[in-house]
């Protein structure tokens, strides 16, 4: 009888340490992302030219997240996993190579559209990451779309599409124009890629691992960060960059010093915002995860605007806002959802065994 009195009592603290988690992985996210893309920014700005050195930071530091094994967490498995066959370690090995060059690419397109844009532009067109997830996640992920949802993708399309058409930037040479589309089209294609990237991860935590605990998802991560370490570093050799980096440090306009705090730095944020996500994915979705990214929109705009002097136009202004929109549309989507299945539990805890 003690035990049943004090079951509402135990899921409440529960769901208390759940959204505690919750909003511990999310201020990892928040900041890790604005600090890596600002600083990625900062890099181009003082005469850093690597793309694939700004490639590479967004994964060399993975040895980090080695120390979150030592995080006990209880498990969390999907389904029926304990008496499901494991998969083939060949089946595991080739998800995991593939994800990670697929990784790889991904962090290439980044770079090149934060070498060819103003911070606030990347990083509004960066938001249609949301929208792209959502989309794959219907066909992947069989979620459902209801009309928060849907207001949710419309939103952030428009916004996503304003900038696109947006004539008027910030140079005016056939080059820069030329360098310009690069940068959008880049961007776009990366944002596309990260949300089926995240879509995909799902999928396999689901149909081939069947099971989500933390240290499965920590794996799966490592190994993904491992591979594209090794296919970035092949990248960076092979073009030679890495003859012109000595030369770029010496030239760096706030110094040596500097350029090696900016690289060392943004490499750790990035694994900030890595632990951030991973642990989003693991208490919530990746849809969440994504969507939390997505709400440190106006933090990289704003302070584009005051660190790099960008304008704030009209049109990128108009895009924010509606950004915003989107992902608070689909933040109440999530607490209706959360508000319902807390009121199930509710009435389960009283039903008479």
């Amino acid at each position: 009888m003690e035990d049943i009195v004090d079951q509402p009592r135990i899921n409440s603290q529960r769901r208390y340490c759940h959204w505690l988690l919750v909003a511990m992985y999310a201020v990892f996210v928040l900041l890790g992302h604005s600090a890596a893309t600002l600083l990625g920014r900062l890099y181009y700005e003082k005469g850093g030219k690597s793309k694939w050195m700004v490639t590479l930071v967004q994964h060399v530091s993975f040895p980090i997240l080695l120390l979150c094994y030592c995080i006990p967490t209880p498990k969390k498995p999907i389904g029926n996993s304990s008496d499901s066959e494991k998969p083939s370690t060949l089946l595991v090995a080739f998800i995991y190579v593939s994800l990670g060059l697929f990784e790889a690419l991904n962090c290439y397109l980044f770079s090149l559209g934060l070498q060819y844009l103003p911070v606030s532009t990347y990083s509004l067109i960066g938001s249609s990451e949301l929208a792209f997830n959502a989309l794959f996640s219907f066909f992947l992920n069989s979620m459902k779309f209801t009309p928060y949802i849907i207001n949710s993708l419309l939103l952030l399309t428009i916004a996503s599409t304003l900038l696109v058409f947006q004539t008027k930037t910030e140079h005016s040479t056939e080059i820069s124009k030329k360098n310009h589309v690069i940068g959008l089209i880049c961007t776009l294609a990366a944002s596309a890629g990260e949300g089926l990237l995240l879509s995909v991860r799902q999928f396999a935590f689901e149909k081939v691992l069947k099971k989500e605990t933390f240290k499965v998802i920590m794996d799966m991560i490592i190994c993904e960060s491992l591979v594209a370490t090794c296919v970035i570093l092949v990248g960076l050799f092979a073009s030679g960059e890495w003859k012109g980096l000595h030369e770029e440090m010496e030239e760096f306009e706030l110094g040596k010093a500097s350029y090696l705090l900016n690289l060392i730095f943004t490499a750790i944020n990035w694994q900030l915002y890595c632990i951030g996500c991973v642990g989003l994915v693991f208490e919530v979705s990746s849809l969440f995860s994504n969507s939390i990214s997505a709400l440190g929109l106006p933090m990289v705009p704003i302070s584009a605007v005051i660190i790099f002097h960008e304008k704030m136009q009209g049109i990128k202004a108009i895009s924010m806002v509606l950004a915003l929109w989107g992902f608070i549309s689909y933040l109440y989507h999530h607490y209706l959802d959360d508000r319902n299945s807390n009121t199930e539990s509710r009435n389960a805890d009283h039903v008479p065994n």
